[in-house]
């Protein structure tokens, strides 16, 4: 059996803002719109969502050229 395993990366190719929901999704095996959906839609609940994608923005390096 062969698994591939990505890792995880902030797209250059396919960002709004910084690419960080679209390295999710990539890394998840979603579709990155799909990623941003789920993020707009838990801005909707109280808690700390902006600090952690400004904090995985820091964190996750860049998908390389």
């Amino acid at each position: 059996m062969t698994t591939t395993t990505t890792t995880l990366r902030r797209s250059r190719h396919n960002r709004v803002i910084a690419g960080v929901c679209a390295g999710l999704a990539y890394r998840l095996g979603w579709k990155p719109r799909t990623m941003r959906l789920l993020f707009v839609l838990s801005c909707l609940l109280p808690g700390p969502q902006f600090l952690v994608y400004l904090v995985l923005w820091i964190i996750i390096p860049n998908e390389k050229r």
